[in-house]
């Protein structure tokens, strides 16, 4: 099957699936409307589509499961997306809390010339400015940091959802991917990382979307759809 045979609507659902698949949470429509703030009904008729062009099939269960055709669009288009915001951040400048909504415009035009000409232009670059694999496949397991103790060290990993207005509170608390610091506090209000002689605090909920490596590490936890969708319009992948 060839990526021109979907359209730009069916790519928006394939790149939620995909996410939801990447955080090990359960391919479900249930969990598929939650995260894009849809309803029931109009999931459905999308994953129906879907499942007629030969990208998803369903299980007795109903769990949705991609096709090999269905995955290898849902990574192409997803590996465009970062690489767009990658690209938009290291060269042209675009702040990292501005650009994920950019990139939704640019990724479903963008022609494999272009394409090319963009990965040369961000060099090795791992991870999206968020923290995502540019290459699906190789995401770093981590832990929400809501789980890490006062007095553990972490990494920010990445931002699980990148919802422009969420994106825009985590700049401004200080959080970035990367950034190693320790947790100095830690209760079910907020979460205050320590960092470069500065404080960085967050509300515990927007803790639960962020995912670090953490010493000690608290056992591993995925952070449930309903937790995690805070953005005004839908989850940003």
């Amino acid at each position: 099957m060839s990526e021109e045979h979907a359209t730009e609507a069916e790519e928006e659902y394939l790149q939620s699936l995909f996410w939801l698949h990447e955080a090990g949470l359960p391919m479900t429509g249930a969990n598929l409307a939650r995260a894009m703030q849809l309803s029931a009904p109009t999931v459905h008729e999308m994953i129906v589509r879907l499942e007629r062009d030969g990208y998803v099939e369903r299980d007795a269960d109903k769990t949705i499961r991609f096709t090999e055709e269905g995955r290898q669009h849902a990574e192409q288009v997803v590996s465009r997306h970062r690489l767009i915001e990658r690209f938009l951040t290291d060269v042209v400048g675009v702040p990292w809390d501005d650009v994920h909504e950019e990139a939704e415009h640019l990724e479903h035009a963008m022609s494999p010339r272009f394409e090319a000409y963009v990965r040369s232009a961000v060099g090795d670059a791992k991870t999206c400015p968020h923290g995502h694999p540019i290459v699906p496949g190789q995401r770093v397991k981590g832990v929400p940091l809501a789980d890490v103790q006062p007095g553990a060290e972490v990494t920010i990993l990445r931002f699980e959802n990148e919802a422009e207005d969420l994106l825009h509170y985590l700049k401004a608390s200080g959080l970035e991917p990367g950034l190693v610091g320790v947790v100095e506090r830690a209760d079910d209000d907020e979460v205050v990382v320590g960092a470069d002689g500065r404080t960085c605090e967050v509300t515990a909920s927007v803790a639960e979307t962020v995912s670090v490596l953490a010493d000690p590490s608290p056992p591993p936890r995925t952070a449930l759809p309903e937790q995690l969708v805070l953005g005004r319009e839908r989850y940003g992948r």
